[in-house]
Protein backbone atom coordinates (compact mmCIF):
# COMPACT_ATOMS: atom_id res chain seq x y z
CA UNK A 1 0.00 0.00 0.00
CA UNK A 2 1.23 3.06 -0.96
CA UNK A 3 1.10 6.17 1.73
CA UNK A 4 0.65 9.96 -0.12
CA UNK A 5 2.40 12.42 -0.23
CA UNK A 6 1.55 15.54 0.80
CA UNK A 7 3.53 18.61 -0.39
CA UNK A 8 2.95 20.57 3.14
CA UNK A 9 5.40 18.80 5.05
CA UNK A 10 8.22 20.08 3.04
CA UNK A 11 7.42 23.49 3.96
CA UNK A 12 9.60 25.65 5.36
CA UNK A 13 6.88 26.50 8.02
CA UNK A 14 6.37 23.10 9.03
CA UNK A 15 9.48 21.88 8.81
CA UNK A 16 10.45 24.38 11.23
CA UNK A 17 8.11 22.66 14.22
CA UNK A 18 9.41 19.03 13.69
CA UNK A 19 11.82 19.79 16.72
CA UNK A 20 8.95 20.15 18.76
CA UNK A 21 7.28 17.00 20.95
CA UNK A 22 3.65 15.88 20.51
CA UNK A 23 3.46 17.22 23.61
CA UNK A 24 4.74 20.60 22.88
CA UNK A 25 2.91 20.73 19.08
CA UNK A 26 -0.57 20.02 21.05
CA UNK A 27 0.21 23.12 23.89
CA UNK A 28 0.99 25.67 21.11
CA UNK A 29 -2.01 24.46 18.85
CA UNK A 30 -4.27 25.20 21.97
CA UNK A 31 -2.58 28.52 23.00
CA UNK A 32 -2.82 29.43 19.18
CA UNK A 33 -6.53 28.06 18.03
CA UNK A 34 -6.14 30.79 15.14
CA UNK A 35 -2.92 28.88 13.72
CA UNK A 36 -3.02 26.10 11.73
CA UNK A 37 0.87 25.58 11.22
CA UNK A 38 0.49 23.28 14.24
CA UNK A 39 -1.88 20.93 13.44
CA UNK A 40 -0.80 20.67 9.77
CA UNK A 41 3.00 19.63 11.39
CA UNK A 42 1.15 17.13 13.64
CA UNK A 43 -0.51 15.77 10.43
CA UNK A 44 2.78 15.27 8.47
CA UNK A 45 4.08 13.18 11.53
CA UNK A 46 1.31 11.14 11.85
CA UNK A 47 -0.44 10.97 8.46
CA UNK A 48 0.93 7.62 7.53
CA UNK A 49 -0.34 5.92 10.94
CA UNK A 50 -4.08 6.97 10.13
CA UNK A 51 -3.63 6.30 6.36
CA UNK A 52 -2.77 3.09 7.01
CA UNK A 53 -5.65 2.16 9.41
CA UNK A 54 -8.09 3.63 7.59
CA UNK A 55 -7.08 2.02 4.43
CA UNK A 56 -6.80 -1.49 5.61
CA UNK A 57 -10.43 -1.01 6.99
CA UNK A 58 -11.75 -2.60 3.29
CA UNK A 59 -13.22 0.51 1.89
CA UNK A 60 -12.53 1.53 -1.49
CA UNK A 61 -10.43 4.13 -2.45
CA UNK A 62 -12.55 7.30 -2.77
CA UNK A 63 -14.58 6.31 0.74
CA UNK A 64 -11.29 5.78 2.55
CA UNK A 65 -9.12 8.91 1.36
CA UNK A 66 -13.09 10.68 2.54
CA UNK A 67 -12.62 9.31 5.92
CA UNK A 68 -9.32 10.27 5.77
CA UNK A 69 -10.31 13.60 5.96
CA UNK A 70 -13.31 13.24 8.04
CA UNK A 71 -10.91 12.02 10.43
CA UNK A 72 -8.40 14.51 10.63
CA UNK A 73 -11.55 17.13 11.21
CA UNK A 74 -12.45 15.07 13.91
CA UNK A 75 -9.18 14.92 15.46
CA UNK A 76 -8.64 18.86 15.09
CA UNK A 77 -11.75 19.45 17.04
CA UNK A 78 -10.75 16.89 19.92
CA UNK A 79 -7.46 18.57 20.13
CA UNK A 80 -8.99 21.80 21.12
CA UNK A 81 -10.12 20.57 24.08
CA UNK A 82 -7.78 17.61 25.24
CA UNK A 83 -6.49 17.55 28.18
CA UNK A 84 -2.67 17.57 28.94
CA UNK A 85 -1.29 15.74 31.86
CA UNK A 86 1.25 17.33 33.99
CA UNK A 87 3.62 15.02 33.76
CA UNK A 88 3.91 14.47 29.56
CA UNK A 89 6.69 11.73 29.47
CA UNK A 90 5.10 9.34 31.47
CA UNK A 91 1.41 10.19 30.99
CA UNK A 92 0.95 11.43 27.08
CA UNK A 93 1.31 9.55 24.07
CA UNK A 94 -0.31 11.00 21.13
CA UNK A 95 -0.02 8.42 18.58
CA UNK A 96 -1.91 5.95 20.88
CA UNK A 97 -4.68 8.98 21.39
CA UNK A 98 -4.94 9.31 17.45
CA UNK A 99 -4.76 5.60 16.85
CA UNK A 100 -7.80 5.29 19.31
CA UNK A 101 -9.78 8.28 18.08
CA UNK A 102 -9.20 6.79 14.13
CA UNK A 103 -10.40 3.42 15.74
CA UNK A 104 -13.66 5.07 16.67
CA UNK A 105 -14.21 6.92 13.65
CA UNK A 106 -13.93 3.86 11.62
CA UNK A 107 -16.49 1.61 13.14
CA UNK A 108 -18.75 5.08 13.74
CA UNK A 109 -18.66 6.27 10.25
CA UNK A 110 -21.44 6.41 7.88
CA UNK A 111 -20.55 7.29 4.57
CA UNK A 112 -22.06 8.33 1.18
CA UNK A 113 -21.72 6.24 -1.48
CA UNK A 114 -18.58 6.27 -3.84
CA UNK A 115 -20.79 8.59 -6.63
CA UNK A 116 -22.20 11.51 -4.05
CA UNK A 117 -18.12 12.02 -2.32
CA UNK A 118 -16.93 14.67 -4.18
CA UNK A 119 -13.87 14.99 -2.24
CA UNK A 120 -10.20 14.72 -4.09
CA UNK A 121 -7.38 13.76 -1.60
CA UNK A 122 -4.59 15.36 -4.19
CA UNK A 123 -6.86 18.80 -4.51
CA UNK A 124 -6.95 18.88 -1.00
CA UNK A 125 -5.09 18.08 1.81
CA UNK A 126 -6.67 17.28 4.76
CA UNK A 127 -4.92 20.18 6.85
CA UNK A 128 -6.35 22.41 4.08
CA UNK A 129 -9.82 20.83 4.29
CA UNK A 130 -10.05 21.21 8.08
CA UNK A 131 -9.16 24.61 7.95
CA UNK A 132 -11.27 25.82 5.14
CA UNK A 133 -14.49 24.11 6.27
CA UNK A 134 -13.84 25.47 9.91
CA UNK A 135 -13.47 28.70 8.21
CA UNK A 136 -16.51 28.60 6.12
CA UNK A 137 -18.68 27.42 9.43
CA UNK A 138 -17.28 30.92 11.17
CA UNK A 139 -18.84 32.60 8.35
CA UNK A 140 -22.47 34.60 8.66
CA UNK A 141 -25.46 32.42 8.05
CA UNK A 142 -25.95 34.43 4.68
CA UNK A 143 -22.70 34.57 3.60
CA UNK A 144 -22.13 30.65 3.95
CA UNK A 145 -25.58 30.06 2.41
CA UNK A 146 -24.55 31.59 -0.95
CA UNK A 147 -21.17 29.85 -0.67
CA UNK A 148 -22.82 26.43 -0.41
CA UNK A 149 -25.55 27.35 -3.15
CA UNK A 150 -22.57 28.83 -5.50
CA UNK A 151 -19.79 26.60 -4.93
CA UNK A 152 -21.55 22.67 -3.93
CA UNK A 153 -24.77 23.29 -6.05
CA UNK A 154 -23.91 24.69 -8.56
CA UNK A 155 -26.80 27.26 -8.71
CA UNK A 156 -27.36 30.19 -10.75
CA UNK A 157 -27.18 33.77 -9.54
CA UNK A 158 -30.83 33.71 -10.58
CA UNK A 159 -31.89 30.54 -9.10
CA UNK A 160 -29.62 31.59 -5.30
CA UNK A 161 -31.92 34.72 -5.55
CA UNK A 162 -35.61 32.70 -6.00
CA UNK A 163 -34.27 30.51 -3.39
CA UNK A 164 -33.63 33.77 -1.30
CA UNK A 165 -36.55 35.43 -1.97
CA UNK A 166 -38.88 32.52 -1.36
CA UNK A 167 -37.16 32.89 2.47
CA UNK A 168 -38.01 36.27 2.45
CA UNK A 169 -34.93 37.90 1.50
CA UNK A 170 -35.46 40.91 -1.13
CA UNK A 171 -32.44 40.24 -3.33
CA UNK A 172 -31.89 40.82 -7.27
CA UNK A 173 -29.47 38.14 -9.28
CA UNK A 174 -27.23 41.54 -9.39
CA UNK A 175 -27.25 41.62 -5.71
CA UNK A 176 -26.42 37.86 -5.51
CA UNK A 177 -23.31 38.56 -7.42
CA UNK A 178 -22.11 41.45 -5.19
CA UNK A 179 -23.07 39.26 -2.00
CA UNK A 180 -20.99 36.10 -3.53
CA UNK A 181 -17.83 38.23 -3.61
CA UNK A 182 -18.54 39.56 -0.06
CA UNK A 183 -18.88 36.07 1.31
CA UNK A 184 -15.80 34.78 -0.84
CA UNK A 185 -13.39 37.58 0.36
CA UNK A 186 -15.08 36.75 3.89
CA UNK A 187 -14.08 33.50 3.87
CA UNK A 188 -10.54 34.14 3.24
CA UNK A 189 -10.08 36.75 5.85
CA UNK A 190 -11.27 33.93 7.62
CA UNK A 191 -8.85 31.23 6.60
CA UNK A 192 -5.56 31.44 8.66
CA UNK A 193 -2.68 33.17 6.95
CA UNK A 194 -0.21 30.56 7.84
CA UNK A 195 -2.36 28.01 6.16
CA UNK A 196 -2.66 30.39 3.44
CA UNK A 197 1.35 30.61 3.46
CA UNK A 198 1.93 26.70 3.75
CA UNK A 199 -1.24 26.27 0.72
CA UNK A 200 -0.80 29.46 -1.39
CA UNK A 201 2.68 30.56 -1.16
CA UNK A 202 2.85 34.67 -1.42
CA UNK A 203 -0.76 35.21 -1.00
CA UNK A 204 0.04 39.01 -1.59
CA UNK A 205 0.61 38.01 -4.58
CA UNK A 206 -2.40 36.50 -5.68
CA UNK A 207 -5.73 37.43 -6.64
CA UNK A 208 -8.36 38.07 -3.91
CA UNK A 209 -10.74 36.18 -6.38
CA UNK A 210 -8.46 34.04 -7.84
CA UNK A 211 -7.64 32.86 -4.02
CA UNK A 212 -11.59 33.08 -2.72
CA UNK A 213 -12.49 30.88 -5.99
CA UNK A 214 -9.76 28.40 -5.40
CA UNK A 215 -10.38 28.21 -1.41
CA UNK A 216 -14.52 27.45 -2.43
CA UNK A 217 -13.45 24.79 -5.13
CA UNK A 218 -12.36 22.93 -2.29
CA UNK A 219 -15.28 22.67 -0.22
CA UNK A 220 -16.77 19.41 -0.06
CA UNK A 221 -20.48 19.78 1.84
CA UNK A 222 -21.68 16.20 0.85
CA UNK A 223 -23.00 15.26 3.95
CA UNK A 224 -25.18 18.76 4.34
CA UNK A 225 -28.80 19.99 2.65
CA UNK A 226 -29.88 23.23 2.45
CA UNK A 227 -31.75 22.62 5.46
CA UNK A 228 -29.08 22.61 7.31
CA UNK A 229 -28.00 25.87 7.22
CA UNK A 230 -30.02 28.42 8.87
CA UNK A 231 -30.52 31.25 7.73
CA UNK A 232 -31.65 34.41 10.51
CA UNK A 233 -30.61 37.80 8.57
CA UNK A 234 -32.96 40.80 8.27
CA UNK A 235 -34.02 41.23 4.56
CA UNK A 236 -31.79 43.06 2.30
CA UNK A 237 -32.74 46.39 -0.13
CA UNK A 238 -33.55 45.19 -3.92
CA UNK A 239 -31.47 46.92 -6.24
CA UNK A 240 -33.22 47.24 -9.99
Amino acid sequence: MDIPNFPECDHAIVKSLFEYSDYELVQLLKQHPDEGKYFTAMFCRYSPVVYTLIRHSARSTVQSEYLFALTWRHILYELSGLDLPIDPPANFSLQAWLVNLTAACINQASLPDVEEIHYNLQEASPPLWCYVTRSLERLQPLHRLVIVMAQTFRWSNTRIAAYLQAEGQRISPKSVAVLLTDAQNSLNAALPSDIQAIYFGDTDATAEDDLGGELTDLLDLSDLNLSDLELDQPNLASEA
